[in-house]
């Protein structure tokens, strides 16, 4: 978005504060000089699966803090708040969502000089700095209640975790601490291993075989291209420059032409399969691309550049080895999410994004435009999606329309270094489309409904009163998504109490449906064809549409629907029956193909059964571990999303200053490599509290892929939700190097110990192959990466290192890594010595792992 275009909205914004119970910027009188501390005391308390921690106030300030003129507001991972046992000075209030505030008691006074310290629990274990309040603002009020100016909080420390009971969940809590000796013992089966060894390519090809001799490319080849390849060749010769600063021309393909790269399309079939083929050819003379389509050739273009060694970047010309490759992809659909709602990201870091798919052969891109925290997308006709539903900023009440900080973002819309605010405008939007069409990525736009809503309602509220202030009553009546008269009580899974829309109106089927029609109109401006929706339809809360007098009388006019809980399916059926009648077939999460029997408990919806709809499975760790095959057995076409194996936001491991979210545990790249998709109870290998799984004991019962449902498994997806993650670093270092573990599952070939029983036999092939794929990833594939694109900011590990008997012993989860270390309390550099045997140390040893490209992970300390 340009600075005018950003201002212009500012001033806007400002404007609309004023009847939508927002402060306006206004009323931001600066800083405030009250001093904020949090620390978490414990995750092992009295109540099982609970936390204690307290905030430490400090009035440097002139004005009194009294019981009535102040509200400290923040947002806080959402949990559950216990009551305080013993009395308190102030109380943590749950708003909604991650929306809390501290409020004083009656009693209250905190005049300036003095401090307070206020105590609070809640549920489940708080364990990552990510999860500690955020965001924090302070309201003041006058004496009759209202607000009257609010200021940020500039001075807050979060206080480090550092024990025992910071670090692990609470009892139940299986895992061992973060520290260096424990990495140290976690990494021992793995090492170096020699050069040759390494894979040539990822994700691995069907076949590849080394034919003798070289190939060096200097920009004396010309790319020639057959009928219908030329953006594929152009897209060629770009990045051959890029990465070698040598010139490439390009032309259509000519008979008698002197040896070049040619680029064409003929029938090919690898494997059975003869979608996205490619044979790639390397000699002396120059290179031959064949393709099954389009899409096969430029897979074999990502592996012809995959083949360009480190060394080579920014050089005029590097040499290959001549080789022979036949390749296909083991799932069509190899997917990622990117949640752009929860915290925004900017069009460039999405182009970015679909780079990097390309370049690890994904091709389809879900994404998540539109949640309770943010819409992000512009539609005509709809002004208030964006200048309401695309910002967020303090509001007076949850019931304003308006869209209260969440995760951080502040008080303010479009504060710079937030990420609550932002959206892409209709022509960044068709920029993506073509931007990924031209990498053969089909992105799948998402319109979460009935669940996951607050967003749109609060945008169509806002139109609903500008319209009827204006005597429009039939107009503003047209896309309103609530029963004003409803009541029901509920609390969503990420504590909202306002976010699922009225099914029985037919306004929220029109609404669907326009913002639809107007998604599918920027695919046409792209030159493409929308034929999927995302509907989401995941976590509808309890107690939805219980006290809503239009859903009651729906219930009423159609007694087979028996139940409030079954309005959902309702709901999605009549969505299907739209969306077919516009040639799209509609995906969503796991729920839209479940119906909910008498006793609670979900089973297969027969109805959409072979269908138009697509579900994605992503629990396989819960009360429904077996529910992708059950979908798969009963005729529906599944993407396995499982969240131990692909949910990249998860972070990687216990470490309190690791960023990420970990409900159902951590997952690291070993996690994304090793799943088996006929065969994954097999790589559900621990529960989210860290307790090994028995493959027969705790799978015993469930219901197994049958060998004719197979072909229902249709695909792969990776999910990467955004509560965590704040701007474009953050992202790709959760990205990265997991997506390139996930790339081997989606694209790469069966492997023979999938689908072994788990004994010893399996457990070694797995840990011999899993040595040589990390091995490949520190010494070909990071470093490639701090190149590409100017660089990604991938993450790399921290050293296991041990300090016995005054001697250091130190190692790294991928191979290959340097390790360099300090013994004066400095911060190792690529000048500090290098580890490479055991040495003799005193004291406390400072460590980090480095890759070729000079980057590093964060520090490690080893001591007696």
């Amino acid at each position: 978005m340009k600075k005018i275009a950003c201002c212009f909205l500012l001033l806007l914004s400002t404007l609309f504060l004023f009847r939508c119970g927002k402060v306006s910027e206004e009323t931001l009188t600066g800083k405030s000089e009250l001093k904020v501390s949090w620390k978490l005391v414990s995750n092992f308390t009295e109540r099982e699966n609970a936390f204690d921690a307290y905030f430490n106030l400090t009035n440097n300030g002139t004005t009194d803090l009294n019981d009535s003129n102040w509200a400290l507001f923040f947002n806080m991972a959402p949990r559950p708040i216990i009551p305080n046992k013993t009395p308190q000075a102030a109380r943590v209030v749950h708003i909604n969502g991650d929306w809390y505030k501290l409020v004083p008691e009656k009693g209250f006074s905190l005049k300036a000089g003095e401090f307070t310290q206020i105590w609070y629990s809640g549920i489940e274990g708080v364990i990552k700095e990510t999860d500690a309040p955020l965001g924090l603002y302070i309201v003041y009020y006058d004496k009759t209640g209202k607000e009257e100016k609010f200021e940020q909080i500039a001075d807050y420390t979060i206080e480090p975790f550092t024990e025992r009971q910071q670090i692990l969940r609470g009892k139940e809590d299986s895992l061992r601490m973060p520290t260096a000796a424990n990495r140290y013992a976690a990494n021992l089966p793995l090492h170096v291993v020699p050069a040759d060894s390494l894979l040539k390519i990822i994700p691995s090809p069907v076949h590849i075989k080394r034919v003798g001799g070289t190939l060096t490319l200097d920009g004396s080849q010309a790319i020639r291209y057959g009928k219908g390849l030329e953006k594929e060749a152009n897209f060629l010769s770009k990045r051959l420059n890029e990465i070698t600063t040598a010139s490439y021309k390009v032309g259509a393909a000519a008979a008698n032409a002197t040896p070049g790269i040619d680029l064409r399309i003929d029938s090919l079939s690898v494997n059975g399969i003869a979608k996205e083929a490619y044979r790639l050819s390397v000699t002396p003379k120059g290179v031959s691309i064949v393709g099954s389509d389009a899409a096969g050739v430029f897979y074999g273009i990502q592996s012809l550049l995959a083949l360009i060694p480190f060394e080579a970047y920014a050089q005029k010309k590097t040499t290959l080895a001549c080789l022979d490759i036949e390749d296909a992809p083991r799932f069509h659909t190899r997917g990622l999410h990117v949640d752009v709602s929860r915290n925004f990201q900017t069009k460039e870091t999405i182009l970015r994004t679909l780079d990097l798919m390309a370049r690890y052969k994904l091709n389809h891109f879900l994404l998540y435009t539109t949640e309770d925290e943010g819409w992000r997308l512009e539609i005509d006709g709809l002004p208030e999606l964006t200048e309401v539903g695309a910002q967020r900023q303090h509001t007076s009440g949850m019931d304003a329309p308006a869209i209260h900080p969440a995760y951080g973002s502040g008080p303010l819309a479009y504060e710079t270094g937030k990420h609550g605010s932002g959206y892409y405008t209709k022509a960044d939007f068709v920029e993506i489309l073509k931007y990924a069409a031209e990498r053969h990525i089909r992105v799948i736009p998402e319109l979460n409904f009935p669940g996951h809503a607050m967003a749109a309602i609060k945008s169509m509220e806002a139109r609903y009163e500008r319209l009827m202030k204006q005597g429009k009553e039939q107009e503003a009546n047209e896309y309103r998504l609530i029963d004003p008269d409803d009541r029901s009580a509920y609390l969503s899974a990420q504590g909202y109490k306002n976010n699922v829309v009225s099914v029985a109106r037919e306004s929220t089927y029109r609404f669907y449906e326009k913002v639809v029609d107007e998604m599918a109109k920027m695919y046409q401006q792209a030159g493409l064809k929308m034929n999927v929706i995302h509907a989401g339809g995941d976590e509808v809360p309890e107690g939805a549409w219980t006290a809503s007098p239009m859903a009651a009388k729906l219930l009423k006019e159609n007694p087979t629907i028996k139940d409030p809980k079954n309005l959902q399916a309702y709901f999605f059926g009549k969505l299907v029956e739209r969306m077919k009648k516009r040639g799209l077939t509609v995906h969503g999460w796991e729920e839209v193909a479940l119906l909910k029997a008498d006793g609670g408990k979900y089973e297969p919806n027969p109805a959409f059964a072979g269908g138009g709809v697509v579900p994605y499975i992503w629990n396989n760790l819960f009360d429904y571990r077996d529910l992708g095959y059950r979908l798969a057995n009963a005729g529906y076409p599944v993407i396995l999303c499982n969240v131990s194996n692909f949910y990249f936001d998860m972070s990687y491991d216990n470490d309190p200053k690791e960023p990420g979210l970990y409900w159902a545990g951590f997952v690291d790249t070993r996690d994304n490599w090793t799943f088996a998709p006929y065969n994954m109870f097999s790589t559900t290998l621990e529960t989210n509290m860290g307790r090994p799984l028995d493959v027969n004991a705790d799978f015993k019962g469930m219901e197994r892929l049958r060998p004719d449902a197979r072909k229902n498994i249709i695909g792969v997806e990776a999910q990467l939700w955004s509560e965590t993650v704040k701007g474009r670093a953050m992202l790709e270092s959760y990205m990265l190097p997991k997506m390139i573990g996930y790339a081997e599952s989606a694209w790469g070939q069966e492997r023979d110990w999938e689908e072994m029983p788990p004994n010893d036999d399996r457990k070694k092939r797995v840990a011999k192959e899993w040595n040589v794929f990390a091995n490949t990833i520190a010494v070909r594939e990071l470093p490639r990466l701090a190149r590409f694109n100017g660089g990604y900011n991938y993450r790399l590990p921290l050293p296991g290192a041990i300090v016995r008997n005054d001697t250091l012993k130190a190692n790294t989860a991928l191979p290959g890594l340097s390790i360099r270390y300090t013994t004066d309390g400095t911060e190792p550099t690529t000048e500090s010595p290098e580890y490479r045997q055991p040495l003799p140390v005193k004291g406390t040893v400072r460590l980090k792992s480095f890759d070729r490209a000079g980057r590093s992970s964060r520090t490690a300390i080893a001591s007696k």
